[in-house]
């Protein structure tokens, strides 16, 4: 139960990562005009140090999640666990940090997609 719930912690931690370093640069040419003569280099090299970030904390929580290493999760549930958490994520802080990305009907039925698939991949 322990290693299930830091598993999926750390993904959320790891997704917050790696949504900041994907999409934090068009937020930060927002606050700090300077951001917006960067060039592309400069912003590749910010978001992969993000992303060092991201992957420090995503590479554990799947070896603690995956049942070969004594975690309750096999591959194919990690990953679209993963995945789920990810979008999560990026609706959350797309829409309390970001603002200006209104959410519609339609985001909704796909989040509810996503836990439906979260659902059959646990199935037994």
């Amino acid at each position: 139960m322990l290693r299930g719930l830091a598993t999926v912690a750390m993904l959320v931690l790891s997704n917050v990562f790696m949504t900041f370093a994907w999409y934090g640069s068009f937020k930060l040419r927002e606050i700090y005009p300077s951001v917006r003569d960067w060039p592309l280099f400069v912003v590749i090299l910010f978001s992969w140090g993000l992303a060092f970030f991201e992957y420090c904390v995503a590479v554990p929580a799947n070896r603690i999640g995956h049942h070969d290493m004594g975690g309750p999760f096999n591959l194919m549930q990690l990953k679209v666990l993963q995945e789920s958490v990810s979008l999560l994520v990026f609706v959350l802080i797309v829409h309390f940090v970001f603002k200006g990305e209104p959410l519609h009907w339609n985001h909704f039925v796909a989040l509810f997609c996503l836990v439906l698939a979260v659902f059959f991949a646990f199935l037994k």
